[in-house]
């Protein structure tokens, strides 16, 4: 149950960034997507969601595969930020590359809630 709590609090935490700090979100926004803030508040509000959902068990299964799907959607914004590294130095370009491919272990956490039980009671 700790890291349901852990995963939860993780996607509350980094969901109400998207509107503490919009900037830096719509900053690594691929230049080819529209509305890039509407973009982050609507990321920012399925983080929270998803967050929140894992933590009620009706809800969680249906929460957990919504942020599966998130995860993978949100992948070509760290994409464009790896390829577009120069825009982004405040973090270093090999911080950058590393955070693709910890998106799944990411996915596989959420993964582990989509199924029916789990965790055990």
């Amino acid at each position: 149950m700790l890291g349901l709590f852990i995963l939860a609090a993780g996607f509350i935490v980094a969901g109400s960034l998207h509107f503490v700090l919009p900037a830096r979100y719509v900053a690594i926004m691929p230049p080819l997507l529209p509305a890039p803030r509407l973009l982050v508040a609507v990321s920012g509000a399925a983080e929270i969601a998803g967050g929140v959902g894992l933590l009620r068990p009706h809800f969680r299964r249906a929460a957990a595969w919504g942020l599966v799907l998130l995860l993978v959607a949100v992948f070509p914004a760290n994409l464009y930020m790896a390829l577009a590294h120069q825009r982004f130095a405040q973090l270093p370009e090999w911080a950058l590359w590393l955070r693709l491919p910890l998106q799944i272990p990411l996915i596989w956490w959420a993964w582990l809630y989509t199924r029916r039980g789990w965790p055990a009671r």
